[in-house]
């Protein structure tokens, strides 16, 4: 059923929509809509996620070109920096 508009079916007319970030919610919650219900939805273009730490950890949302901002070799630093899994690049046990 539709949390939306109580329009019922089978599982495979709805979608779940998971909002992960909300300024009313303190954790993310799902609900279940039509299709047609969240069509109007329009992604926000091209977004950059990140995630800061210092101490604590936050989240920010940014378009590209306000990250691109940021440094003239931004490029350059992304295909540079280290992934997240596995040792940082340069890093030697015992030296």
């Amino acid at each position: 059923m539709s949390d939306i508009s109580g329009v019922e079916g089978v599982d495979e007319d709805f979608v779940t929509v998971i909002v992960r970030k909300h300024p009313k919610l303190e954790e993310p919650v799902q609900f279940d809509a039509l299709p047609d219900e969240i069509k109007s939805l329009k992604s926000a273009g091209d977004l950059v996620v990140l995630e800061i730490k210092n101490g604590e950890t936050k989240q920010v949302v940014v378009t590209l070109a306000e990250f691109n901002k940021i440094a003239p070799n931004i490029d350059a630093i992304l295909e540079n920096a280290d992934g997240l899994k596995g040792r940082r690049k340069g890093f030697r046990p015992g030296q």
